[in-house]
């Protein structure tokens, strides 16, 4: 538990009152809506008995609880949180600082609290945004020709070590390889649920991950053992991906183009990788249970290998595992986090419902 709740009394008086000081910290679930709402939600309020307090997001979805429509306490706080606001504000001003707690107390915040709201909303504390944006920048100085002490220099690390490490702990090489001529080309793409880590040759995507995924470092490597070391640069597959997602974010329903190897790399098996064709096939809008492809598939009972199947998809969103709940209707495990996941069925919900309206006018 990031945050110690109080009592369910005080919380339920927070709520009746609309207390805003709950922001980020608390969250109501309406057992007879099955909607989970923030503390100041405008909504008519629930008797006491119905109400179910959570410290987290991901604790509500796990418990089947949909978002409210009113407060929308998925949507990005970056747009309504002042803290979180001027924070990120700052970061675009100074990207290669060296952030620490007492840059944070000088703006007159307190750092567990920044600690606590980043961690919660993001995946990530702060400072540790702070240092893989000064980490991207040293990277992409070194692909553009720069030397690897300049690279250090200005991305912030003190020492060569630490910015060697740094750079491996992600890539699983040394920054010096990234700045030669490599067959597979890594880029980064903004998005509004953060950087997106974007790999390619020139035939085909092969990796298109969040970049704070937990696996991620593991899925670099393995692809790199398989496929050769990586270059820090852009290639024409990765502009038009890029693209591409830009398009989706705001927006559009087009289908993905860009050629992507969905084989895996090393090669998945067969069954895999007809779970990733099924996954791709579920239109915008619309989701799949497990047990519902695995029928499809004309392999009833094999949900869990479906299951791992899903969790091995390492092109996010062109290949959408985000489109697979549980049987109950209820969100489950998602590598990008079940804030993103949640984010992004919202996002195509409204999408598809708004063509279908254009269509049907």
């Amino acid at each position: 538990m990031l945050f110690q709740l109080p009592d369910d009394q005080t919380l339920y008086e927070a709520l009746l009152s609309r207390d805003r000081s709950y922001e980020g910290l608390a969250w109501v679930g309406v057992a007879s809506t099955r909607i989970f709402c923030r503390l100041s939600c405008s909504a008519r309020k629930p008797k006491a008995e119905n109400c179910r307090f959570f410290d987290n997001v991901a604790d509500c979805l796990d418990a089947g609880y949909r978002p409210c429509r009113r407060c929308r306490p998925l949507h990005p706080l970056s747009t309504e949180d002042p803290l979180i606001t001027r924070l990120l504000e700052a970061l675009d001003q100074a990207t290669g600082r060296r952030w620490r707690e007492a840059d944070v107390e000088r703006l007159g915040l307190d750092p567990s609290t920044v600690r606590r709201i980043f961690k919660r909303h993001f995946g990530m504390t702060f400072l540790e945004m702070a240092r893989l944006r000064r980490l991207r920048g040293g990277m992409e100085q070194i692909a553009n020709g720069g030397a690897v002490i300049d690279a250090q220099l200005e991305s912030g690390f003190d020492s060569a070590s630490g910015f060697r490490q740094a750079v491996a702990r992600l890539t699983g090489q040394p920054p010096s390889s990234l700045s030669k001529a490599h067959d597979l080309c890594c880029g980064w793409v903004e998005s509004p649920l953060g950087p997106i880590i974007v790999v390619a040759d020139e035939r085909a995507l092969l990796l298109l991950e969040f970049h704070d995924r937990k696996g991620l470092p593991g899925e670099l490597k393995r692809l790199q053992a398989y496929r050769g070391p990586l270059g820090i640069s852009n290639n024409p597959l990765i502009d038009q991906i890029s693209s591409e997602l830009g398009d989706y974010f705001s927006g559009s329903m087009t289908p993905f183009r860009t050629a992507c190897e969905t084989g895996g790399s090393p090669p998945a098996s067969a069954f895999t990788r007809s779970v990733w064709d099924a996954l791709r096939a579920i239109p915008a809008g619309e989701t799949r249970s497990y047990g519902e492809l695995a029928r499809q598939l004309g392999r009833p009972g094999s949900s869990r290998a479906v299951a791992r199947a899903n969790g091995a998809n390492t092109l996010s969103i062109v290949v959408p595992c985000h489109r697979v709940i549980g049987a109950d209707g209820s969100l489950t495990g998602y590598g990008g986090g079940l804030w993103r996941k949640q984010w992004l069925l919202e996002h195509e919900r409204v999408r598809a419902a708004r063509l279908a309206r254009q269509r049907a006018s």
